[in-house]
């Protein structure tokens, strides 16, 4: 009888551990509750970094579809005395490249080095325009991961105390779930930090593209004028 006994627990141990069932499961949003008040700006940070990440992105995109032919069609026109025409050209683009060139067209007569000096505070300006709040996404990758180490701190402190206001033995349980709620925290601001980060390197190499590509514009442009 007892070996049937242990026979049937046996069989129904390994049936648990089949299913993959687990005296308590919790699910994602409740650990995220018991991270307690310090997951608020954490929330707010994330919820800020994925608008800036998907607002800087489609800026980018726009910026960067300037025409491969446009360059081309500019030269052809300033050579044949075209100037409007090449002007019209670029302003209906209207990309941070073209901007730059309908600056110069527009200068177009007065000495070399004015030119120059135009397109490139045109290109400071719309640089600008690219690198804006992208200082604000770094430092929500350097931000999150402190604050959701303070969170663990204040969070330690109050299961600490609240282990000293227990009489008798402290039960383990209390102490473990003290602790783990304590460390989501830390958890949620590693994953909001790491998340900035890598989106706020991917803008960057984006950004600096796009002014690598305006750079060599507006060189090509001034030897255009220089041989006109």
């Amino acid at each position: 009888m007892l070996l049937q006994t242990l026979s049937t627990d046996s069989l129904t141990s390994m049936d648990s551990l089949a299913t993959g069932a687990t005296p308590e499961s919790i699910g994602l949003l409740e650990i995220l509750i018991k991270g307690g008040y310090m997951m608020i700006p954490l929330y707010a940070l994330f919820v800020l970094a994925i608008f800036i990440f998907i607002q800087k992105v489609i800026t980018l995109n726009k910026a960067s579809k300037t025409p491969a032919h446009l360059m081309d069609q500019v030269k052809v026109l300033v050579q044949s005395g075209q100037i409007e025409k090449a002007k019209m050209l670029c302003a209906g683009e209207n990309t941070p490249v073209a901007n730059m060139i309908a600056k110069g067209i527009d200068r177009i007569g007065s000495p070399l080095k004015n030119i120059e000096v135009s397109i490139e505070n045109v290109g400071k300006i719309e640089i600008y325009k690219l690198e804006k709040n992208l200082g604000l996404m770094a430092t929500v990758s350097g931000a999150a991961p402190m604050i959701g180490f303070l969170g663990t701190v204040t969070g330690m402190i109050q299961a600490f105390i609240s282990i000293a206001q227990e009489e008798g033995m402290v039960s383990p349980k209390l102490l473990s779930s003290g602790i783990y709620e304590a460390m989501i925290t830390t958890a949620a601001g590693l994953v909001v930090g790491i998340i900035a980060y890598l989106g706020y390197n991917y803008l960057v190499t984006q950004v600096s593209k796009l002014v690598h590509n305006m750079e060599y514009t507006s060189v090509e442009f001034i030897d255009l004028l220089q041989d006109k």
